[in-house]
Parts: structure tokens; C-alpha cells; sequence
């Protein structure tokens, strides 16, 4: 199978789909690799590294045309894809589906990351997981930057200075990950979230849990993700975490729901509240933000706090970032291919749930509902 590889033309995005060491590897199984030139440069990794790993370098039309083509995410224009096309990617179909029905126009076979279901047997497809993984460390780090005091217990001869407080809301791959980098530099950690088993994973890293009067919500339930809560229920939860916001130093908030805008989570008044020289770092920033005041894609600051609201964290631990990513996709060619030749088996749960369009029709069952 001829897989491309195209460099990404959003702004900001640094990640590419394939790494030279996974490229030889794909290589090594009988399958040709295009790559655009310079796809992985601000990876990291440079077109000489893919020849050498025994990659083809070429143009950006040679990489989109590939029997099978990898991207990270896609900027815009959309790529002009064949009827035979068949493309995989971070494509946020839920939060654009308006894209995704122009892609499936086209008659191309459109398979996204989103939509793999989160069970055992797809962890090595998971892309959500592992970019999730990097956005959580990159957010720990982003808040002990931003912040005016340090994260660990200093004692010194000028005195004893006490650790930082970090907040983490949302306790999921990202949140937990942000834990344990915040206690990795020796912050006190709290966090909160609406999932019944929650408490236990932020326990097992150090941290505290904070624990509400509301309902704990099954996961399992709703594929992993927490799920939209009543308006009174949002109130009770924020305002059970005011005071907690207050006191924090870095707070980083990581809820999401997919295909829905972030749940608020922090209020005007309660940023308001939160001494001067303290950070949020939202990383639900690129679906409107789980704090009020947050600006996506911006980095401002509110009567003296810095609220991180910048939408390229991942791509700022690119290199890394982008070598989990290539063992995703790696992962699901393995599953669309035979022999070395491409073979869609749609009886296989994971590449029937991942896939998003084919034959000209949307085909996923929450896009096909929502119309």
C-alpha cells in the first residue's frame, strides 16, 4: 500500500503523522511511504531521516494522492481527496461536521481518531489517549512558567518556602498526566472530576481528590467521557470548587465532551477571586473553554491572573507527540491491511466506528442522527 504523508497547514501545528522509525518499519512490512517535504521539520525530524529510514520525499500532491493518507489534523483549504482516497486523522468530526460532510462529497473513505471507540483491544489506535497525554505534561509545565511563585518546597538560607497548590478539573488522560508532572516538581495537588472512578486514579498519583454533593457519573456509560450535566448541577459544582480556585496558585482544567462546547467550570468572579500572580491554564480552550474569561488561542491576563488559552500545546512537545501518534496510525494500518494491501473489513469494531464517510455518505451513526 502507498500510505502519504502530507505537512500539516494549520496554524501552529508542529506534529506530523509518521516518524522515520515507524516509516521504516511500515517500509519493512512492504508498504511504500510518501512523504511532503519537510512534513516533519518542525518535528524534528528531516526529510533525509525518512530517505534513510526508506521513505520517498515528494511534493505535497504526490503525498495526498496515496492509497492511504495519514494527517495530524487538517487546515483549510480541505484537500481535493479521490473516490478512492482514504484518509485518517484528528479530523474533529463531532465539533465540525459541517467539514466532514464536504469530505465525504468527495466519495473518499474518511476514518477519524475520535471516533475509535476507547476499549481495550484499540488502546494502540487510541490518538486521543496519547496526544491527551501530552497536552496534560505540556499544561503542568505551561502553569509553573506562567506562575509568579515556585512549585516545589524551597529551604534555603534565606528561609523555607512552601510548595505551590495546583488544581487539576478533569481527571482524565490529560488531567492525569498534568497531576503527576505538577507533583513531579513538588506541587500540592487537588483535583476534581464528575467520574465515579476518578477518585481513586487521582489518589494513586498523590493528589487529593475533591469530593462534591453531586452524582458520580459511569464512564463506562458514555465510552470513557464524562457527559453534560444539569444547569443546577453545574452550579452546585461550581460553586463547590470556588474556594478551591481561590486558594490554587495553577489551576489547569482539562473537562471536555466531545462534539459539545467545554462545561464552564470557572467563573468571571471566581478568576476574580483567585490572588494576583495565579495561572489557569485551559486546555478546553479550542471548544470555547472551561473558563469564562478564557480567549482561545490567546495568553491574557484578568485582574492580575494569567489565563493560558493557547490551542498549540501539544505541538510545543511536537517531536514527542508526534512519535506516539505514528505508533497510532501504525496500529491502524495493521488493521486495514493484509499482505501489504489494503482491505477494509467494516465487521471489524474499530474500523467501523472510526469511520466517519464512505461512498459519498456519512456513516457514523451520531453524525447520520444529528443530520
Amino acid at each position: 500500500m502507498r500510505i502519504g504523508i502530507p505537512r500539516q497547514t494549520a496554524p501552529g501545528e508542529r506534529r506530523v503523522a509518521l516518524t522515520p522509525d515507524v516509516t521504516r518499519k511500515l517500509v519493512d512490512g512492504g508498504h511504500t511511504v510518501i512523504v511532503e517535504s519537510d512534513a516533519g521539520r518542525r518535528a524534528g525530524f528531516t526529510d533525509d531521516e525518512y530517505r534513510d529510514a526508506g521513505g520517498e520525499v515528494g511534493p505535497a500532491a504526490e503525498a495526498w494522492s496515496a492509497d492511504f493518507v495519514a494527517t495530524v489534523t487538517l487546515g483549510d483549504p480541505l484537500p481535493d481527496l479521490g473516490p478512492d482516497a482514504v484518509l485518517l486523522g484528528l479530523l474533529r468530526p463531532f465539533d465540525e461536521p459541517d467539514r466532514m460532510r464536504r469530505l465525504a462529497e468527495t466519495g473518499a473513505t474518511i476514518f477519524a481518531f475520535e471516533a475509535v471507540p476507547r476499549t481495550t483491544r484499540a488502546q494502540t489506535v487510541d490518538a486521543l489517549s496519547s496526544q491527551a497525554t501530552a497536552a496534560g505534561y505540556q499544561a503542568a509545565l505551561e502553569g509553573a512558567t506562567a506562575a509568579d511563585r515556585f512549585l516545589p518546597m524551597l529551604t534555603t538560607a534565606a528561609g523555607t518556602i512552601p510548595p505551590a497548590k495546583v488544581l487539576v478539573l478533569g481527571a482524565g488522560v490529560a488531567g492525569l498526566q498534568a497531576i503527576a508532572t505538577a507533583r513531579r516538581l513538588g506541587a500540592i495537588v487537588a483535583a476534581f472530576d464528575v467520574r465515579a472512578a476518578a477518585a481513586e486514579q487521582v489518589e494513586s498519583l498523590g493528589a487529593s481528590f475533591i469530593d462534591l454533593d453531586v452524582e458520580r457519573q459511569d464512564e463506562t456509560q458514555t465510552g470513557g467521557y464524562a457527559r453534560e450535566v444539569a444547569d443546577d448541577t453545574q452550579r452546585r459544582i461550581m460553586d463547590g470548587l470556588a474556594p478551591h480556585v481561590a486558594a490554587a496558585d495553577v489551576v489547569v482544567t482539562t473537562a471536555a465532551i466531545p462534539g459539545r462546547p467545554a462545561p464552564r467550570l470557572i467563573s468571571k468572579a471566581m478568576v476574580e477571586a483567585m490572588r494576583p500572580g495565579s495561572v489557569i491554564v485551559d486546555l478546553a480552550a479550542t471548544t470555547g473553554g472551561n473558563c469564562e474569561v478564557t480567549r482561545p488561542g490567546e495568553t491574557i491576563v484578568h485582574g492580575g491572573v494569567t489565563i493560558v488559552g493557547d490551542t498549540d500545546l501539544v505541538s510545543r512537545v511536537a517531536h514527542d507527540a508526534s512519535r506516539m501518534l505514528a505508533r497510532n496510525v501504525a496500529s491502524f494500518i495493521d488493521l486495514i491491511t493484509d499482505d501489504g494491501s489494503l482491505r477494509l473489513d467494516f465487521d471489524d469494531d474499530i474500523v467501523a466506528e472510526a469511520c466517519i464517510a464512505r461512498d459519498g455518505q456519512i456513516v457514523h451513526p451520531r453524525l447520520v442522527q444529528e443530520g
